[in-house]
């Protein structure tokens, strides 16, 4: 299979110095590219800023932006078999960026921010004979808001992991298929999750 994987944060620049991102290392994605490959798999890496060595045999897109990353996705999503998208994307983002640094003006400021695009809902309306898997980091009903996503965003199965995910080594995961149905749990190092993950995958999505 041919897979598009996503990874890391995405940033939303305030200025030309500050932005809003999120805490996530990228290792999960990265993981997961990594066993991709392992399995035998091609696989485009569509990856936000992270400090992390590519895999080896990987073709890697680097981005900063949501915009970019959703750019980057579409452009070679046909190409692919399927779509794992764990990257940990703003959701929103300045309604304009500051042109130079932002100075301090001894008082509060307000920042007008816009809702980014979904790169995994517009993937999963493209997707036609595709397949999709996607991510979905929640501390509040979280099974029940994984499942909310995973329909509204088309996806064949969606991954459910915990804010303690962010940054760390090990992690653990519930895969929820298309069913809404809870066909895994995974608790382990990103390598180990990521493995059995594209083992799953190979199996149930795969033609």
């Amino acid at each position: 299979m041919k897979i598009l994987i996503t990874a890391g944060p995405t940033r939303e620049y305030l200025d030309d110095v500050r932005f809003l991102s999120n805490a996530s290392s990228g290792r999960m994605g990265y993981a997961i590219a990594q066993s991709a490959i392992a399995a035998g798999h091609e696989v485009i890496l569509v990856s936000g800023p992270v400090a992390l060595p590519v895999p080896a045999g990987c073709e890697v897109i680097s981005v900063e932006g949501t915009r970019e990353m959703y750019d980057a996705c579409l452009e070679n999503f046909p190409a692919c078999d399927g779509v794992i998208a764990s990257a940990a994307v703003c959701d929103y983002g300045p309604c304009e960026r500051f042109a130079g640094k932002r100075v301090k003006t001894g008082g509060p400021i307000t920042i007008e921010l816009v809702e980014l695009p979904d790169i995994i809902a517009e993937l999963g309306r493209r997707k036609a004979h595709r397949w999709s898997v996607g991510f979905a980091l929640e501390s509040q009903d979280a099974h029940q808001r994984a499942v909310e996503k995973l329909h509204k965003k088309n996806c064949d199965a969606i991954v459910l992991n915990r804010t303690t995910a962010i940054g760390a080594e090990d992690n653990s995961v519930e895969l929820i298929d298309a069913s809404a149905t809870t066909v895994a749990r995974w608790t382990g190092s990103k390598i180990d999750i990521a493995d059995q993950l594209v083992e799953w995958i190979t199996t149930h999505l795969a033609d």
